[in-house]
């Protein structure tokens, strides 16, 4: 697939059939673009599970974090991406060995890398990349208030 534009429709099937978000690269700092998002995602309804290896056993936003995916302990439907675009095959790496696998990978703006969504496509999970579901969702589906 190619990942410069993507269909309205993909995008949209996307944020209406994932329920549990592994958000990679979670920040306990308000300030920080993952902290808005989580909150963003929370607030739509998503269960949104916190990784960050340096805030392992903390809680964001209510939520306990995780080290790695591995350490969820339960499955996820989507990966949400806040780490740079040079760690996405890295993060591929660590979803396509989960059991089950997530069905969705999202790197967040400015996060692409092709030949890692090459890998997680030829897995069958589907990849968006350079885009924010926080921007995403009301452009589709609406605010939800």
């Amino acid at each position: 697939m190619q990942h410069d534009d993507y269909e309205r429709q993909y995008l949209k099937d996307i944020l209406t059939q994932v329920k549990v978000i592994a958000l990679t690269g979670a920040s306990p700092n308000p300030q920080r673009p993952s902290h808005g998002v989580m909150r963003f995602l929370l607030g739509r309804g998503y269960k949104v599970i916190p990784v960050n290896p340096g805030q392992a056993g903390k809680e964001i936003l209510g939520q306990t974090v995780y080290a790695r995916l591995a350490d969820i302990p339960e499955p996820v439907d989507m990966i949400d991406v806040f780490r740079a675009s040079e760690y996405l095959d890295s993060v591929v790496d660590e979803a396509l060995a989960l059991s089950p696998k997530p069905s969705v990978i999202w790197a967040q703006l400015g996060v692409r890398d092709d030949v890692a969504a090459g890998k997680a496509e030829a897995s069958g999970i589907k990849m968006v990349m350079n885009r924010c579901p926080a921007i995403e969702h009301p452009r589709l589906i609406g605010w939800g208030d």
